[in-house]
């Protein structure tokens, strides 16, 4: 199989949608002959024209406001925010507007809107660049919301999400745009709700979210030169959550820990962690534990942010600490 990088793997999914559907538009801030600003929209412009992907002013709540009334006159939108904290300037239309218009007009209307937004966490862009906010957007119910960990799924979930006739939020990994995956040469999708198991193990189930995946596998092998065989799930989605996957782990290996780069209080980890407690109590060896930021403002000085973030150390310790 060919390896593409899950910036290019993201690109070539809308690339082969916008070919089968004419109808698809791309907004956004850069887009356009630029490319976007990490590139990952680059050379849509060139096969697609102006009329299909379209410049934006720097107006997020603009950008994905005239998505949604694309998307609901006929016209499936991909709208681009830079950075994920940037989805609070379009909370409203994202939060607000698009998971309740079917809802609101009893199912008359599809939204075919995917707000596609990169976590910078771990990169040194400062306070107001780095946040995974995901929590908040899981909580708004009609909204599906997509955590890619490789090229291979990137591309395989924002097909699904473009074809998807309700609203999305894709939300990608700067720190992961290089990274390189295999992809096969025929057209494929990944199913919403349907985790991943990306390591067999049956010590500790290890449930990690979106960047901090490659972190985890590394704990994973350097746990297992410890004689500890730990299980790494990939949700891919948090909304839906495919929480069966999880718990069937759980039931296997008698621990849970929850990883992710989210501020710690209010995280999904502390939602899937409670719905395992619910469904599997008794196959618990102990509580389970979440690996997280620190809740605090994240530092544009990288050695600060560091110590912020969750890193392999913590999540090796957090398996380790079910042997005390």
């Amino acid at each position: 199989m060919r390896e593409l990088t899950y910036a290019q793997a993201i690109n070539e999914g809308i690339r082969e949608e916008m070919r089968h559907n004419g109808k698809i538009v791309v907004l956004g801030e850069d887009v356009g002959k630029y490319g976007g600003v990490f590139g990952v929209t680059r050379g849509l412009y060139d096969e697609f024209g102006a009329a299909r992907v379209r410049d934006c002013p720097l107006n997020e709540a603009a950008i994905v406001g005239c998505a949604i009334g694309l998307a609901i006159a006929g016209r499936p939108a991909i709208a681009e925010l830079e950075f994920m904290d940037f989805t609070t300037f379009a909370m409203d239309p994202i939060t607000n507007q698009a998971p309740k218009l079917r809802f609101f007009w009893g199912g008359q209307v599809s939204v075919p809107l995917v707000v596609r937004t990169p976590i910078a966490a771990g990169l040194g862009f400062g306070t107001q660049h780095s946040q995974s906010l995901e929590a908040w957007l899981v909580h708004v119910p009609g909204l599906k919301v997509v955590m890619p960990s490789t090229a291979y799924d990137a591309k395989g979930l924002i097909k699904t999400a473009i074809r998807d006739p309700n609203p999305v939020v894709f939300a990608e990994s700067i720190s992961l745009y290089s990274a390189r995956g295999e992809i096969p040469d025929e057209e494929y999708v990944i199913p919403f709700g349907k985790a991943d198991i990306k390591r067999k193990g049956d010590d500790v189930t290890l449930v990690a979210l979106g960047p901090i995946m490659p972190k985890a596998l590394q704990a994973a092998e350097e746990l297992a030169q410890q004689g500890v065989d730990v299980e790494v799930i990939d949700p891919r989605t948090v909304a839906p959550l495919d929480i069966d996957t999880i718990v069937n782990s759980v039931k296997k290996t008698g621990r849970l820990v929850v990883a992710h780069v989210a501020h710690k209080t209010g995280g999904v980890g502390a939602e899937i962690a409670q719905q395992v407690v619910e469904r599997a109590f008794d196959s618990l060896d102990g509580p389970p534990v979440r690996v997280a930021a620190a809740d605090v403002p994240i530092a544009a000085s990288q050695r600060l942010e560091q110590a912020t973030l969750p890193d392999v150390a913590g999540m090796m310790k957090a398996c380790l600490s079910f042997r005390q």
